[in-house]
């Protein structure tokens, strides 16, 4: 194994040394064919052959301030987002697997928590991100390892405006929520520093009509004579969450490109009350107070022959959970005092070369470096000195990547990779994926593309140290994925455009990690032999010009997901076989429309998600064993201004439209029908910032 790793570090020197000719585009080859008069020939990125992949476009990421991340995903991707309630932990099932196995990057970095090994997709203001992409399945491998169901890809990009800059939101809604976002740039030729402010608040107390209590009536002899079901508001849900965001680009010379990019989150919020229970509000205090610093600096080098690039990062997060309870006396009492601190060191080099106009190799080596520290203090102030609450470990994680990819003719595509990953002290097997496409039609762009590969992640901390119930014997979770599918496009200039895809995709999954309840009262993780996943994805989009100046787009994506226990029984009661694993829908669908004209636009918004089971047998004799299906509708009005001094915009946007009633999660309710509005403004700060605007809206 150390071999390999040798391999990748001799890869990287000889192909570092491959002369450069003049700068062109990283993703494709162009040649000037004929002289004087240059003749551009644009290929199909080779990068991207045999690839699943969605992209995330701008309107979708700045629909509003409000909106964070996770609101984006489960809006336009088929990916389901399981969500606590407003302003809580939200994670991504991908393809019908858990929130561990979504690999996150932002700017090329790992945001997973490495101690429970997810991302909370609530603590990323869409507005913080510029671009955002999903790779799907085997794909993923080009960016990770580890990524069961798929990766999600970040990044900062500097604004197209010179000069300066500067943009100020302000939102309003339903709960005395408050919404605030600041922008400001300041740049020249080569260079430009960027500032970002978001900030965001609620008591997020709403009603909602509790339907797991039942208030009951009875006459004086005893009859019950009726019986209702109680309004009540979320409680101990009030959210405050600061992010700052700076960033500095600079371009070296015609090749070079440097930028930092540093982002600093304070959240404090309150965990919401379960609606089973029966204590007030004021009895208890349940706080969870999170602070996170995030920065990568990254070098790029852009020539014909390719690209090669060096990236430097460093996080650190503290995250602290409390809960007192009153005691009735009029004191409180710490019942936990949790404290979590984790610090992640990040090295990577990776590079693009370009043999000639057919062959493409790559080649990725990167390093994160985990110090976790995480306690109980109120626990260990309570236990002998000898006992140990908590855990505190060191664990590094290597990883290593090289691929050619080769396409003899413009229509066919095939690419072959390799990753290798070093755990602590303990390698991964070699994970291959192969990645084949080939254009079927030049009418209407019909491309077939299909991919194979192994995949492999190791257990989190939490999984091998967490007290009580960590089990250091797990073994890591291995399996294959597969997916082919159909993609077409076309449509006229300046009429109407459309594109589809369709992919069936299947995943098996040996060693898949599942905590379950012990008799000692805890619970502990074990590996269960295998699940299955499997399923379709559809994504469709369509632009219309009707008439002068109406335009109507639409967008949409559907999901069928089966994800089913096949592992051995845990025992003899065991009735978890053959089900549908826990809060993964079979079914989910999104819809997105948008109909501008002129200064003004209507966005409407859908979506669908079947039942979610809630315990591992599909339990229904009773209303908590599943999650009932829900639709939700959105609908917003925008309406844009150009006077002389600046741009202006004023947005009313109006939630679950039909005032529907649901939960993401048992017990944790939504809220009903809601508004918000923004207000934009964007200050003409002189001739360059206009015309950096112009060009923006023209792309």
């Amino acid at each position: 194994m150390k071999r390999t790793l040798a391999g990748f570090l001799l890869l990287f020197g000889t192909l570092a040394a491959l002369p450069v000719r003049a700068q062109t585009d990283s993703d494709s080859i162009r040649r000037q064919l004929e002289a004087p008069a240059v003749v551009v020939v644009g290929r199909r990125p080779m990068k991207a052959i045999g690839e699943q992949r969605t992209e995330l476009d701008t309107a979708a990421l700045r629909e509003t301030i409000a909106a964070s991340l996770a609101d984006v995903l489960s809006q336009h991707t088929t990916l389901f987002i399981k969500q606590y309630g407003r302003g809580t932990l939200s994670t991504a099932s991908f393809r019908g697997t858990s929130p561990s196995h979504t690999q996150t990057l932002w700017n090329g970095m790992r945001i997973n928590s490495p101690m429970v090994g997810m991302t909370d997709f609530s603590m990323i203001p869409a507005y913080f991100v510029d671009e955002a992409g999903l790779l799907h399945g085997s794909s993923s491998l080009r960016a990770v390892g580890g990524g069961l169901g798929g990766a999600v890809l970040l990044a900062n990009r500097p604004a197209p405006a010179e000069g300066l800059g500067l943009q100020y939101i302000q939102g309003v809604g339903s709960f005395k929520t408050a919404d605030e976002f600041l922008r400001l740039t300041y740049g020249r030729e080569r260079w430009q520093i960027s500032t970002r402010v978001a900030y965001a608040s609620s008591p997020n107390d709403f009603r909602y009509t509790n339907y797991h209590k039942k208030i009951n009536r009875y006459d004086d002899e005893g009859n019950l004579t009726d019986s209702s079901y109680p309004t009540e508001r979320n409680r101990s849900g009030d959210y405050h969450d600061l992010h700052l965001l700076q960033e500095a680009y600079c371009r070296l010379g015609a090749d070079d490109r440097l930028s930092l990019s540093a982002w600093y989150l304070d959240s404090r919020r309150g965990v919401p009350m379960l609606d089973v229970d029966y204590k007030e509000e004021a009895e208890f205090s349940n706080r969870q107070h999170e602070k996170t610093f995030r920065g990568v600096l990254a070098w790029d080098r852009t020539r014909q022959s390719g690209r090669i690039g060096a990236k430097a990062g460093y996080a650190w997060t503290h995250l602290a959970y409390d809960y007192t309870r009153d005691l009735g006396n009029g004191s409180r009492v710490r019942m936990i005092q949790s404290r979590s601190e984790a610090t992640t060191f990040f090295g990577k080099l990776n590079g693009d070369w370009y043999l000639n106009d057919r062959w493409m190799f790559s080649a990725d080596l990167s390093l994160h470096t985990y110090f976790v520290a995480s306690r109980d203090e109120k626990a260990a102030s309570l236990s002998e000195e000898s006992a140990t609450v908590g855990y505190d470990r060191v664990r590094s994680e290597l990883s290593g990547y090289v691929s050619v990819r080769w396409q003899p003719t413009e229509r066919f595509g095939v690419a072959a990779s390799l990753r290798e990953e070093l755990c602590g002290l303990t390698w991964s097997p070699v994970v291959p994926a192969g990645f084949v496409d080939y254009r079927l039609s030049r009418r209407g762009s019909v491309m077939l593309k299909a991919s194979v590969s192994r995949n492999y992640r190791f257990p989190t901390l939490n999984d091998l140290y967490f007290l009580p119930g960590g089990n250091p014997e797990l073994k890591p979770e291995r399996g294959f994925t597969y997916d082919g599918g159909l993609s077409a496009s076309g449509g006229r200039p300046e009429g109407w455009s459309w594109r589809a895809e369709a992919v069936w995709f299947d995943s098996r999954i040996d060693d898949w990690i599942v905590w379950l309840p012990t008799f000692n009262g805890f619970w502990t993780p074990r590996n269960v032999r295998r699940v299955h996943a499997y399923g379709t994805e559809f994504k469709a989009g369509l632009g219309i010009l009707l008439a002068r100046e109406w335009r109507l787009e639409l967008d949409g994506n559907f999901a069928w997901t089966p994800s089913v226990n096949l592992g051995d029984p845990v025992d003899w009661a065991d009735e978890a076989i053959g089900k549908q694993l826990v809060y993964v829908p079979k079914y989910s669908s999104a819809l997105t429309g948008r109909l501008s004209w002129r200064s003004w636009k209507l966005t409407y918004d859908w979506r669908y998600y079947s039942e979610r089971y809630t315990t591992s047998s599909n339990e229904m004799a009773t209303r908590i064993g599943r999650v009932l299906p829900y639709f939700m509708n959105n609908l917003s009005i925008e309406k844009s201004f150009a006077p002389s001094w600046a741009d202006l915009s004023v947005k009313v946007r109006i939630n679950n439209l039909f005032n529907e009633e649901y939960e993401s999660v048992l017990s944790h309710p939504m809220p009903r029908l809601n508004v918000e509005f923004f207000f934009d403004i964007r200050p003409r700060i002189g001739r360059k910032n206009r015309e950096g605007r112009d060009a923006e809206r023209k792309k």
